[in-house]
C-alpha cells in the first residue's frame, strides 16, 4: 500500500491548480461536486480539510485519479 506524506496544504495547492488549469469557477466545482462555493473555498485556502469521498468527488470532477490529487 502506498503512504502519503503530503500535508493538507499540499492537497489544498493542488484542488487549485487543477481547477484553474479546467478553466473552472469555484462556483462550477462547487456545484459538480455538490458542495457549497463557501467550502471549495476553504478547502483552496486550507481551511477546510475535506472528507475523503468529497476529495474523491473532487477528482473526479477535475478529470483526475484520487491519487493524482496527492503527487
Amino acid at each position: 500500500m502506498r503512504k502519503y506524506s503530503r500535508s493538507p496544504k499540499f492537497l489544498s495547492k493542488k484542488i487549485k491548480t487543477l481547477r484553474s488549469q479546467k478553466d473552472l469557477t469555484q462556483e462550477e466545482l462547487a456545484e459538480i461536486v455538490g458542495v457549497s462555493v463557501n467550502y471549495i473555498g476553504y478547502i483552496e485556502q486550507n481551511k477546510r480539510v475535506p472528507a475523503i469521498k468529497t476529495v474523491d468527488k473532487i477528482a473526479r470532477a477535475l478529470g483526475v485519479k484520487f491519487a493524482d490529487l496527492f503527487e
